[in-house]
């Protein structure tokens, strides 16, 4: 009879639902080997379900070059709603076929686990532009004017021309074939993507004007209004990066 440990590895190495292995265990009795079996039948049914979603979230890039498009554009801006900071937009064109990353909405994922996935973005992506746009000019033009502004300068800063855009709940005034598609950081790996590159730069700028203006926790809060932030609006007053137009900002004017 196999010991649990020799069993515990030998499943480590099965992927095939219908193994003869499994079927055999599934007959041992043993409170160890039945742990170790209904564990391995979950692990296997989160990875169908991740492979599953993966999929799903290939349906608009699969669309476009079925509508002959070459180089799809996923496009997603983040920063909308801090008090202070640029908002920050990305564009990245996936190539065709790539493997998981683990693609997902940025926001919900651990930083340790966006920082892995931008670093493979990186490297694995056809091309990746990024727009930024100032507190002064959002104040200057609306947040939604500006969120736009950083999306267009993100498609502009690509080193190739895109043939169709793929954009989070967003229309352009470009003259480029485009999907808005509601929820698209979960629905596109294009999408997810971007969202993931536009949230890590826009964090480490965050992070590095936290070391200019120490007081508002700007590593921890990337601009939003937390209690400390607040606080150091009350205190401080404000700082050269927040966007006056927002309240409570511009009742420290």
């Amino acid at each position: 009879m196999q010991s649990i440990k020799d069993i515990k590895a030998q499943l480590a190495l099965i992927e095939d639902v219908q193994d003869k292995f499994l079927i055999e265990l599934a007959n041992d009795q043993r409170a160890g080997v039945k742990a170790l079996l209904k564990s391995w039948h979950r692990q296997y049914e989160k990875k169908q379900a991740r492979i599953e979603q993966f999929e799903g979230m290939q349906f608009f890039e699969r669309q476009a070059r079925s509508r002959g498009a070459q180089w799809i554009a996923g496009i997603d801006e983040v920063g909308r709603g801090p008090l202070a900071g640029p908002v920050v937009a990305a564009a990245v064109v996936l190539p065709e076929g790539i493997q998981d990353l683990g693609f997902d909405d940025s926001k919900k994922l651990s930083a340790s686990k966006r920082q892995e996935i931008f670093d493979k973005i990186m490297v694995e992506a056809v091309a990746v532009g990024v727009g930024v746009i100032s507190p002064q000019r959002i104040d200057d033009i609306n947040i939604y004017q500006a969120s736009k502004e950083a999306m267009k300068e993100a498609i502009l800063n690509l080193s190739l021309a895109p043939d169709y855009l793929l954009l989070d709940a967003m229309n352009l005034d470009l003259d480029l074939p485009q999907d808005s598609i509601i929820k698209g950081d979960a629905k596109s790996i294009s999408i997810a993507a971007a969202s993931i590159v536009a949230k890590q730069i826009r964090d480490k700028m965050m992070e590095d004007y936290a070391l200019e203006f120490p007081a508002y926790g700007f590593e921890r809060n990337a601009g939003y209004g937390t209690a400390q932030h607040l606080s150091a609006l009350e205190t401080v007053g404000i700082s050269p990066i927040h966007r006056k137009t927002f309240a409570p900002v511009k009742n420290y004017l």
